[in-house]
C-alpha cells in the first residue's frame, strides 16, 4: 500500500505559472495512478494585495514591475500559451488583459475547501479558467459567485460570503503563515509540510517527488 502525501499548492489565481503548475501536478498525478493517495489543499498568496478593484493593465503592471519591453511581453506571453496548450490548459491572452486582486477569490477558495477537497480543487480549477482562459474580473462578486455556481457549488452561499467578511481572517492568518514560512514567489508546492517544489515545473519534477514519497515505483 502506498504511503499518502499531503500537499499544500500556495498559489494565487492571477498567477499565469499556477496554472501551469497545478496543471502540471494533475498529470503527474494521473500518470501515477490510483495507488496514489493525496490530501490536496489550496493556500492562499496574494500576488498583488494593494491592487484597487479595477484592477491595472498587464502590460503596464509587468512592465513597470520587470522591466519588459512589449517585445518581450509577447514572447512571454507566447511561450506560457505553449506551456499551457501542452499541458491542456487554455490561455487566451488576448482576453487576459488585465489584473485583479484576489483576496476574495481567496475568501471563497477556503469556503470551497472546508466542504470538501473535490470541491476545492473544482473551484480553484474554475476560477484559473475563467481568468487565464476567459479573461474574467475575478475581483468582481457576481462573477465569482457565478463562476463558484459553474464549479458545482452553491452560488447563493458563495454570493452571501462575499457580501460579508466571512473567512478574511482565515485567509490572512494562512498568508501569514506562509510569508512566515519564506514563501516569496508562487506556484510553491509543498509535499508533507517538509519538501518544496517552486515554480512551474515540468510533469517529470512532480511525477519524481510523489513516486518518492509515496513510495510508488516507475
Amino acid at each position: 500500500m502506498s504511503t499518502p502525501v499531503k500537499i499544500d499548492f500556495v498559489s494565487d489565481v492571477a498567477c499565469p505559472w499556477c496554472a501551469i503548475g497545478l496543471s502540471a501536478l494533475e498529470r503527474a498525478m494521473a500518470n501515477i495512478g490510483s495507488d496514489l493517495q493525496v490530501d490536496l489543499h489550496f493556500q492562499p498568496f496574494e500576488l498583488n494585495p494593494d491592487m484597487a478593484p479595477e484592477g491595472e493593465s498587464i502590460a503596464e503592471h509587468l512592465g513597470r514591475k520587470y522591466g519588459l519591453s512589449a517585445e518581450q511581453l509577447a514572447q512571454n506571453g507566447e511561450a506560457l500559451r505553449q506551456r499551457g496548450e501542452a499541458l491542456g490548459f487554455r490561455f487566451d491572452l488576448q482576453k487576459r488583459d488585465r489584473i485583479y486582486n484576489t483576496f476574495d477569490a481567496h475568501r471563497l477558495l477556503h469556503w470551497a475547501g472546508e466542504l470538501g477537497a473535490p470541491q476545492q480543487l473544482a473551484l480553484k480549477r474554475a476560477l484559473l479558467d475563467a481568468y487565464h482562459g476567459e479573461g474574467r474580473n475575478v475581483s468582481d462578486r457576481d462573477t465569482l459567485a457565478a463562476v463558484a455556481g459553474s464549479a458545482g457549488l452553491d452560488g447563493a452561499a458563495a454570493r452571501h460570503i462575499l457580501d460579508t467578511d466571512a473567512f478574511a481572517a482565515q485567509v490572512r492568518e494562512r498568508e501569514h503563515f506562509y510569508q512566515r514560512q519564506g514563501i516569496r514567489a508562487v506556484p510553491s508546492v509543498i509535499f508533507n509540510d517538509r519538501h518544496l517544489v517552486q515554480g512551474g515545473q515540468p510533469v517529470e519534477v512532480f511525477e519524481q517527488a510523489l513516486r518518492q514519497l509515496s513510495g510508488i515505483a516507475t
